[in-house]
């Protein structure tokens, strides 16, 4: 995409033109205004705004409504509104009071920002509790007394992470304090049977009778995945690839009408997240799968649903035959 022309002759003192298109010239001005903090909440809806647009490939002028982009984050629409008040002091967004937010410049083309909020983790003590445990410097059975005092942490800070978890089937609360570590990839071999499993489920979705594709997500998904084809496997993260990665298997698991595969395909891209983060960042983003993706999804659009298991098979099986030998993610 080439990088827009603004002309200001012949829009009215208010307007500039850009690409042709009329746009409020505070959105020129939005990053002269401060930045103010964040909280964690604000921190992190502002990343998953980030991801969307990024994911989505916006242009400028391109709306961000709202109330869509809390039910696609989970989230209520007062953090979104801090967030995206906050985008357009980066200048990433303009705000027009009658008509709400719209992109100040093209998703291609906020990187730099993007990197703001990626290049620091979300919440650290997540991630220190996280690597201890796959290095199994933990117990299976901890309590939230010695983690208080093993990382120095308030009890409100270490149950808002310990929640966290719980909520991603990486603990279990027991009687009292005391938290129980569910079963995890923290081993080349339970990588390996995450891959076997998935291999043997998620290909069975897609030739489930009840299997119906969504059209309007669809082309969702072809786009996105298009997006990181066409360069965007190069700018983007390691959180930012393996997110699109987990919504391509997730949507997909969800069109075969099977609530147990749908969970379970769910539960296994939350159990893999952090070793997929650590060892995306070891390796070189590679456009192949989003290749191989596109492929899947043009056979379903087809409604060649042999194929497309085919090919979901294939790909589970490549990617576990590349990725299982990297044992230095599970390495302290």
């Amino acid at each position: 995409m080439a990088k827009s022309q603004i002309d200001y002759s012949g829009a009215p003192p208010y307007l500039a033109v850009v690409d042709g298109r009329e746009l409020p010239l505070r959105a020129m001005a939005s990053s002269e205004q401060a930045p103010v903090a964040l909280t964690p909440l604000q921190t992190r809806v502002t990343r998953e705004i980030l991801t969307l647009v990024r994911r989505d490939d916006l242009a400028l002028g391109d709306r961000l409504a709202e109330s869509v982009l809390a039910e696609r984050i989970g989230t209520s629409r007062t953090p979104v509104n801090v967030a995206l008040h906050h985008l357009v002091t980066l200048g990433v967004v303009y705000y027009d009071t009658n008509r709400g937010f719209f992109m100040a410049k093209s998703a291609r083309e906020v990187t730099d920002v993007a990197s703001q909020f990626f290049d620091e983790p979300e919440e650290p003590l997540y991630l220190k509790i996280a690597a201890d445990r796959l290095a199994r410097r933990l117990p299976d059975v901890v309590s939230e007394a010695d983690l208080m005092r093993q990382y120095e942490v308030s009890r409100s800070a270490l149950r808002r992470v310990l929640s966290l978890m719980q909520e991603e089937g990486w603990l279990e609360r027991q009687v009292g304090h005391g938290w129980q570590f569910m079963p995890m990839i923290d081993s080349v071999e339970a990588y390996e049977e995450s891959y076997l499993f998935r291999a043997a489920i998620e290909p069975t979705g897609i030739l489930s009778p009840t299997f119906s594709a969504n059209r309007v997500e669809l082309e969702a998904l072809k786009r996105r995945q298009q997006f990181i084809v066409d360069g965007g496997y190069l700018t983007m993260n390691s959180i930012e690839l393996f997110e699109a990665n987990s919504e391509f298997h997730e949507t997909i698991a969800k069109w075969s009408g099977n609530r147990f595969i749908a969970q379970s395909v769910r539960r296994m891209d939350r159990l893999r997240r952090l070793v997929e983060y650590r060892q995306a960042k070891a390796r070189k983003p590679r456009q192949g799968q989003a290749l191989e993706h596109l492929a899947i999804l043009e056979a379903i659009a087809g409604q060649d649903l042999l194929k497309a298991a085919a090919l979901l098979r294939d790909h589970i099986e490549g990617a576990r035959r590349a990725k299982v030998h990297a044992q230095e993610v599970f390495e302290a």
